[in-house]
């Protein structure tokens, strides 16, 4: 897999962890594009077409990721992007997100929860490129 060519969006609204998550991944190869917002999260996929989405849940509301995952996995030409959720709403809830994943609730493919380590961030995206790539 040539990493060089895969593109990674970041959705979140914390810079400090936009930051992080992007010198991981650049690191590792992949281009990295941010949005900071659902809305912008949204505008940048339909321009940019990413390979894999880096996803926050509380943004501007509570369920912001949650909308926008489900927009996208009904959306005929986003559908098959791999969704990475990346948040600490589980351990602010209590909810048991990674049991939900690729429900009606959580549009994922994933769940890792905030902070992330770096070899696991890096092993996940490598997995679910390669996944969609078959």
């Amino acid at each position: 897999m040539d990493k060089k060519s895969k593109k990674i969006l970041i959705v979140d609204d914390d810079e400090d962890i936009v930051d992080s998550m992007r010198i991981m991944l650049e690191s590792a190869g992949y281009q990295v594009i941010a949005a900071s917002s659902g809305e912008e999260g949204l505008k940048v996929v339909e321009e940019q077409r990413p390979d894999l989405i880096l996803l926050d849940i509380m943004m501007e509301k509570l369920t912001t990721g949650f909308h926008i995952g489900y927009e996208l996995r009904k959306h005929p030409e986003h559908k098959s992007i791999p969704i990475i959720i990346i948040s600490s709403i589980g351990e602010a809830t209590g909810f048991d997100i990674a049991g939900e994943k690729e429900t009606d609730y959580v549009a994922a493919d994933e769940f890792l929860e905030k902070p992330v380590k770096s070899d696991v961030l890096l092993k996940r995206v490598s997995e679910l490129i390669e996944k969609r790539g078959r």
